[in-house]
């Protein structure tokens, strides 16, 4: 097997990392009761019509998730399958609220997590930061709560983002708290136009203040906003196989991407919930070299792209030492 095309991978929720099998064996360590026989029927629940209803199973399988050493393991699990599939640097989304609503405090979770975190690189030669997710069908207060209860961990967050069921929900609903992480140091990121329209982007860019947007793609319904986005170099973070499965697109062959990088867009590909979707962050490579046809240098921008719209300017060096494996890399 040649080794794969090096990479960042910088829309990744973790919870969506949890494959039937850890599931299972969380839920029988934590004495969690599953509605499904066994893994193959589980699996068989991931067909979704929509966002929402990914969301409804995404949420209902978090209950197996309850201590540090669960959090430990999922993370874990996801820098071993992350590794493997060529990501040099990785981060990370975290949902708090679902969590908290279940009577798992932010320090458990955050906790959890950075025992493997703090410890990625030395064990699966991954550097990784960690941001924190705010679910926009949420009230606003709540994910004001949220930033205040994460404020004994910022040392181990570098930013917040926002996620959960875009419809109906805008960008604007959030701009107290937006403000909040900005004043704290923190970097910004948005979910928005997977679902939602063009003017969401428009919003989290103007309201919000964010510096990537997560998905994007219907940024091309609006020419004027598309050469924002180029003249601006905002990084859009595209997910094929999640845009597939959760119906954003009919079919991968469908996915505006190849238009995006003719555009001029600032484009990366990542996996989104990639226990859900079909795929890890290789696997969304292969998938649209081999049906939209990307060629080698496209996607070795895509690659490229993926360290350059990451949160490395603590590490300009590091940055440099990521992208130069990009260049060196040659294709079997």
């Amino acid at each position: 097997m040649p080794l794969p095309l090096p990479k960042a991978e910088l829309h990744l929720h973790i919870e969506g990392t949890l494959e039937p099998e850890l599931a299972f064996a969380l839920a029988e360590r934590n004495g969690v009761e599953l509605p499904y026989a066994d893994t193959e029927q589980l699996r068989t629940a991931y067909a979704f019509e929509d966002l929402q209803s990914f969301l409804n199973l995404y949420y209902e399988l978090m209950a197996v998730l309850r201590t540090e050493l669960d959090f430990e393991d999922l993370a874990n699990a996801y820098l071993e399958r992350a590794a493997a599939q060529g990501v040099r640097h990785a981060e990370i989304f975290f949902d708090p609220q679902a969590h908290i609503a279940r009577g798992v405090p932010m320090g458990t979770v955050v906790e959890g997590l950075w025992r493997a975190l703090g410890r990625s690189e030395e064990n699966h030669g991954v550097s990784t930061q960690l941001i924190l997710c705010f679910l926009r069908d949420e009230p606003a207060d709540s994910a004001l709560e949220t930033l205040r209860a994460a404020e004994p961990y910022l040392d181990r967050i570098v930013g917040v983002g926002l996620d959960s069921a875009e419809v109906g929900h805008p960008p604007a609903k959030f701009r107290e708290v937006y403000e909040a992480a900005a004043a704290l140091g923190l970097r910004r990121v948005a979910h928005a136009g997977e679902e939602g329209p063009p003017q969401y982007i428009t919003e989290a860019l103007d309201v919000l203040g964010v510096e990537r947007v997560d998905h994007g793609l219907r940024c091309m319904e609006d020419p004027a906003l598309v050469e924002r986005l180029v003249r601006e170099r905002v990084p859009l973070t595209l997910c094929p196989l999640s845009n597939v499965r959760l119906r954003a697109v009919d079919t991968l062959a469908d996915h505006p991407l190849p238009a995006m990088l003719d555009a001029g867009l600032l484009c990366t590909v990542n996996s989104d919930d990639p226990a859900y979707f079909g795929g890890y962050v290789a696997d969304n490579f292969h998938a649209v070299h081999e049906t939209l046809g990307l060629s080698r240098e496209q996607m070795r921008e895509l690659a490229r792209n993926s360290f350059v719209s990451s949160f490395l300017e603590h590490d300009e060096e590091r940055r440099a030492r990521y992208l130069a494996e990009v260049e060196a890399y040659e294709f079997a």
